[in-house]
């Protein structure tokens, strides 16, 4: 066992502020990126009650195993501020790790997007590498590909 500890990915995203919030808050979207790639979320599994208070659960699933996740909203600040917690179902929201996500415009068609986990007990050996390695994933690999795909551009002159 280790300390606890917490862990931040900034990105610069080539996405308007208001489409990388519906990323993190349309259950259409979440479900189309809220796993590493190689992953997937099991279809028709995202819930989200996007209120202080609020609970959103979806389930993972690779090589026919299944990883069920959900959470307790904390905090939400629409357009700028969501924060969260981040668990498996059995486990209680007052031990999970919290999650921050800030999001800060960068002009029209720019967001900075500050993604903080912070751990509140001990994680099993290798456990901190596997959930920083697993979020990087999916941020690089799978969100900003479907940002891009999503983001309006430039007509062509």
């Amino acid at each position: 066992m280790t300390d606890p500890t917490s862990f931040t990915l900034t990105r610069t995203l080539e996405a308007p502020r208001a489409l990388v919030w519906r990323a993190w808050t349309d259950p259409a979207l979440t479900a189309r990126w809220w796993h590493p790639s190689g992953v997937e979320v099991e279809p028709g599994s995202v819930a989200i009650d996007l209120r202080e208070g609020g609970q959103y659960a979806y389930t993972m699933t690779v090589d026919g195993q299944r990883w069920p996740t959900a959470g307790t909203y904390l905090e939400i600040r629409e357009p700028e501020l969501l924060r969260f917690t981040w668990r498996g179902p059995e486990d209680a929201d007052e031990i999970s790790p919290r999650i921050t996500v800030a999001l800060e415009e960068l002009g029209a068609e720019r967001t900075r997007m500050v993604f903080t986990l912070e751990r509140r007990v001990p994680a099993e050996a290798g456990e901190d590498e596997d959930v920083r390695d697993g979020w990087r994933s999916a941020l690089d690999e799978v969100l900003v590909p479907l940002l891009g795909e999503l983001a309006p551009r430039e007509p062509l002159v």
